[in-house]
């Protein structure tokens, strides 16, 4: 059945978290869906290995992985963003619907979307 991976809260009990450290709102998230069960799972960050990572959603015909600062806070704003989403070039659900996976960062409604040419191509080596 199909579930849904949360990797980063930035509202809880109407309090705002995005002025607060990525490690920090995560530390809240998991503590939040500890209490809960069903299809809302926890995402796990990882560190040092983000290359390897990629390969292997690459490998797994996955869209991408977002990387993130893990002390940066939220923001939207293009110029201080402090994430990434790093996209597979050879995702398979792109073919014939490009135009939903090749927009311009600046035009996207979050900052952070992007392509890596260079995690890509060490994608393709493998």
């Amino acid at each position: 059945e199909p579930c849904f991976f949360a990797f980063d809260l930035l509202m809880s009990e109407g309090k705002d978290l995005r002025l607060e450290q990525l490690t920090d709102r995560k530390h809240e998230l998991r503590r939040m869906l500890s209490r809960l069960s069903g299809r809302l799972q926890y995402a796990d960050h990882v560190e040092q290995h983000g290359v390897a990572l990629f390969q292997r959603a690459c490998k797994m015909d996955l869209e991408g992985i977002v990387a993130k600062h893990a002390f940066g806070v939220y923001t939207t704003e293009p110029r201080r963003t402090t994430w990434f989403k790093i996209k597979n070039r050879n995702y398979s659900q792109m073919a014939g619907r490009e135009e939903l996976f090749d927009r311009e960062r600046h035009r996207e409604p979050v900052p952070g979307w992007h392509s890596c040419d260079l995690a890509c191509a060490e994608a393709d080596h493998e």
